[in-house]
């Protein structure tokens, strides 16, 4: 009878020791993952209070037109972190495209006055743009190593001077590569139509710097973010860069016919509702926008939480009486200084990446 309660117990020891063992083992495969916001902002003229030779930034000068001083730069700055800091979760967004940024200085006060909790890095590049403004990118280091940053050059039909395209590569903590392309495309002054041909030129850039990274790597991260000045619908998207709206990835998905290398617009379904970040006499345009490569829809390595992709916008940085009522409020209204945010509403979207 002891021989049998002996042999009981060690029966029952060796099932708990096996079923420890796998409940561990179990633990230790469960695949550890990082819910990431990545977003976009154009920063309406966030320029220093110095004037630049050979730049068009005096009117941003104490004794320009705007009456641009140190003041007024702080109280943008503060207004700006307030939004940012509201973006992502333990106070900001793990990557921020910005554009209508004068100098990097600029961006590494900002972040280092008043976004203070993240742990940011910082990548631009100087271009050649009359005014001097310049697409920049913050970066979660606790996430994103940086590898390289590059300016693409655009030459316009036109020869006039405009934004580079930001290149900025990036490796996570997984071990994965991220492209990131910051753009502000050429504006729509003169016409949609006849200041097209610098956007579709500046599309052209890009595509041929995306063709170039799919040529050696299979199934590579990108991400497209920016001012563009166009909508999802425009013929830069739809005919140059060839975009599709999400719901066309999960269609193929459905058929088995997922297509690599394609890129997908996260703007398309709110802009073709008539949502937007700009609004100009009563119509919203979706100017700013998020676009992936089909790596980024898929499960492996960073993926798309679906419906995530909205445009931003705390009640705070909304107007809400007269005129412009639900437009945003912006720093100026032509040379009238209204102390409030940007002109445009920024745009952001959550990725899963999966360790």
């Amino acid at each position: 009878m002891k021989s049998q309660t002996v042999k009981a117990m060690i029966i029952f020891l060796i099932f708990i020791t096996v079923f420890l063992f796998n409940s561990f083992n179990l633990k230790a495969q469960e695949v550890k993952q990082d819910t990431l916001t990545f977003a976009f902002w154009n920063m309406e003229n966030l320029f220093d209070t110095i004037d630049d030779p050979g730049k068009n930034d005096i009117e941003f000068t104490p004794v320009g037109r705007k009456k641009w001083t140190e003041k007024r730069l702080q109280h943008k700055l503060k207004n700006m972190s307030k939004v940012i800091k509201m973006m992502g979760k333990n106070g900001g967004p793990d990557l921020l495209g910005m554009s209508e940024v004068e100098h990097q200085s600029l961006i590494n006060e900002l972040i280092k006055n008043y976004i203070k909790n993240k742990n940011y890095g910082v990548a631009y590049k100087e271009s050649p743009d009359k005014r001097g403004i310049d697409n920049g990118l913050i970066y979660n280091k606790d996430i994103f190593k940086l590898l390289s940053v590059e300016g693409l050059h655009v030459e316009l039909p036109t020869h006039y001077p405009t934004r580079d395209i930001l290149k900025v590569i990036l490796k996570t903590n997984n071990n994965d590569t991220l492209y990131v392309f910051v753009n502000h495309w050429s504006s729509r002054r003169g016409g949609r139509e006849r200041s097209e041909k610098n956007r579709l030129q500046t599309a052209a850039t890009l595509e041929k710097n995306i063709d170039e990274i799919n040529s050696r790597k299979q199934n590579p991260n990108i991400l497209i973010i920016g001012d563009f000045n166009d909508t999802p619908t425009n013929k830069s998207f739809i005919d140059v860069l060839k975009t599709k709206p999400v719901t066309n990835f999960l269609m193929k998905i459905k058929k088995h016919a997922a297509q690599i290398n394609n890129l997908y617009n996260l703007a398309y379904e709110s802009a073709v509702k008539g949502r937007g970040t700009m609004k100009y006499r009563k119509v919203w345009y979706m100017l700013d926008q998020i676009i992936v490569s089909t790596a980024m829809l898929k499960e492996k390595g960073f993926t798309y939480l679906l419906g995530s992709y909205k445009i931003f916008k705390p009640n705070f940085i909304i107007i809400k009486a007269g005129r412009y009522k639900g437009s945003p409020f912006r720093t100026y209204g032509g040379d009238k200084y209204l102390g409030g945010y940007s002109d445009h509403f920024p745009v952001l979207a959550k990725f899963v990446l999966n360790y």
